[in-house]
């Protein structure tokens, strides 16, 4: 039951932004500076949310309670060795053993990824305003 009230939480707001950003789109209205800034909020968001999940991979917080609810065998002296991997902001790695991560795969290539967009769309958004200040003045 927890399983299906977190998707509702989750599935709510984010049809809602997805709708939001979705229906400039259809209208022709997303060459609108205002709308590459929102674009690039999602992706702060996400990128946030992204962390978070990554940070917080696994059942719980004990590693070793973790990797077994997984399923998979704890390696005690690995986890000496590299004692400060599960600690780092980036990459995130929160390793069982030598062969298996509790952070999901494709939370490091995202964090990588929705950062870059965002900037992208910041960096269209003043180009957008830019462009149309000139066109204004020239025109005035």
């Amino acid at each position: 039951m927890g399983l299906i009230a977190i998707f509702l939480c989750l599935a709510a707001p984010t049809l809602l932004v997805l709708w939001l950003w979705v229906r400039p789109v259809f209208a022709g209205r997303w060459k609108n500076p205002g709308w590459f800034v929102g674009t690039a909020g999602i992706c702060a968001v996400a990128t946030a949310v992204t962390w978070f999940l990554g940070a917080f991979a696994g059942s719980s917080l004990d590693a070793e309670e973790s990797c077994h609810a997984a399923g998979v065998t704890y390696d005690d002296a690995y986890r000496s060795a590299h004692w400060r991997e599960p600690s780092r902001w980036f990459p995130l790695h929160n390793k069982c053993n030598a062969t298996h991560d509790l952070v999901p795969a494709w939370v490091n290539p995202a964090l990588v990824v929705l950062p870059l967009l965002a900037a992208a769309c910041l960096g269209l958004a003043v180009w957008l305003a830019v462009v149309r200040r000139r066109t204004r003045m020239g025109s005035a």
